[in-house]
């Protein structure tokens, strides 16, 4: 009877024990993928890859001069290419000379670009673009070895001209005005012979233009070239937009006469009013609360002789602002300080302007997913703007775009004394990997 009874009670001890065991796999299997790390770039490979590159046109004193469409820049972009095709990217080389790889996605979707450029100023440094470039390369790396395959496409992309007339992200998004194609680049070489010369075809530049929407998100990787995250002892920025800018030729005429009989107050000097006038912008400029800035770059003074009250002066004014209305107002507020100066000493100002670019602002939900990246991976961040240019302006024009800021040591740019840590530089990557693995998690069809 005993037997009977128990045979019951132990089936059930069994069943419980088999459940008990099943639920501590899910636990243990749950516990496992919410502890499994994110995904890592190799720091280490990545800034082997940056100190290899600075090899081409590489300076005796240090950092690079590797100007768009010189043999270095054709090297660099070469040894580029070549890291490229061991990421696994389907690479090609388009009419404007861009460097193009692609690894292809699941799903039918826009894709999701990454890149910067590779070309340096005269006497630069071995970080800008650099950085940018060589990690969107080891976010495809990483893809690769782990064997994953994103639901979009992603591009990585190594714009060509970034320093000279941002051609390369300019003839993808706007379409290149064709008129340029005779300029003189830094290397010597017309802009149309140095499309030939990275392997483009100028000839084809207007079939090169992609059409707004045509992109999920662009996202772009780089130095912060100013001191600010260094100072603060932050990891990463996260950008709010690169700047407009708006430039203008200010032309002040007074009257040359002999400095040793004209007096004082009769005097009509147009460098004593241009004087006048760069005090006036830096006064105006700092008046309005924001993180705007104006610059009075050049002056040039005529005749300029030490014997004669200059009777000309020209001079290059600068206005950088996300906020176009704030740099209108603030262009406002200096033409009236420039009417007042010249009241002083009978002298006039004229202003001869443009645009050099549109304020392109970051999108908010890149932002959110740059920062919550960051978070995930233990960095800490703050919002700043980009008060340089980038390719990414000129691809806002497609779609979202999101930029990644790691700090400069000294906020030293455009010099051989550029430098980035080489952990900063990983943190950078990495959160370039989280975001672009976020993105492709989160985004949706619009």
């Amino acid at each position: 009877m005993g037997l009977l009874t128990s045979a019951p009670c132990a089936a059930r001890d069994f069943r419980m024990t088999r459940l008990r065991a099943a639920l501590l796999l899910l636990c243990g299997a749950a516990a496992t993928a919410v502890a499994a790390p994110p995904l890592q770039v190799n720091g280490e490979r990545l800034n082997a890859h940056l100190a290899a590159l600075a090899e081409f046109g590489k300076n005796p004193g240090g950092g690079v001069s590797r100007v768009a469409y010189s043999d270095a820049d054709r090297a660099g972009r070469e040894y580029v290419l070549g890291l490229m095709t061991a990421a696994g990217l389907e690479v090609s080389i388009d009419a404007a000379g861009n460097l193009l790889g692609t690894r292809a996605g699941r799903e039918p979707l826009r894709p999701i670009l990454i890149g910067s450029h590779i070309d340096s100023v005269p006497e630069g440094g071995n970080y800008d673009g650099d950085v940018g470039s060589l990690a969107a390369i080891e976010v495809a790396q990483v893809l690769a070895e782990q064997h994953l395959r994103l639901r979009h496409p992603l591009q990585v992309i190594i714009f060509s001209n970034e320093e000279g007339v941002m051609l390369g992200s300019s003839a993808l998004a706007a379409g290149f005005d064709a008129t340029r194609l005779g300029q003189l680049s830094q290397s010597g070489k017309s802009v149309r012979d140095g499309v030939r010369f990275l392997g483009g075809d100028p000839d084809r530049l207007a079939q090169l233009q992609r059409q707004p929407g045509s992109i999920e998100a662009y996202v772009e990787l780089h130095i912060e070239q100013g001191g600010v995250l260094e100072h603060e002892h932050v990891q990463v920025g996260i950008v709010e937009g690169i700047v407009g800018i708006v430039d203008a030729e200010v032309t002040v005429e007074g009257l040359a006469n002999h400095a040793g009989t004209t007096p004082m107050d009769q005097r009509h000097d147009a460098l004593l009013a241009a004087a006048r006038f760069v005090e006036a912008v830096n006064r105006v400029v700092t008046a309005t609360p924001g993180q705007q800035v104006g610059t009075v770059g050049w002056i040039k003074a005529q005749p300029g002789a030490y014997n004669v009250v200059p009777g000309k002066v020209t001079l290059g004014l600068e206005l950088r602002d996300l906020d176009a209305r704030k740099i209108e107002e603030l262009y406002r507020q200096i033409l009236e300080q420039a009417q007042l100066i010249g009241r002083l000493n009978d002298t006039s100002f004229r202003f001869e302007r443009h645009v050099a670019a549109t304020p392109a602002l970051a999108d908010p939900a890149l932002q959110a997913l740059i920062g919550a990246s960051a978070r995930k991976l233990g960095l800490s961040t703050r919002l700043l703007p980009s008060g340089a240019g980038h390719d990414a302006q000129e691809i806002a024009r497609l779609g979202p775009i999101g930029m990644i800021f790691v700090p400069s040591v000294g906020g030293i740019s455009h010099s051989p004394k550029e430098y980035s840590r080489p952990g900063d530089i990983s943190n950078g990557a990495n959160v370039l990997l989280e975001t672009v693995t976020a993105i492709d998690r989160t985004r949706r069809a619009r």
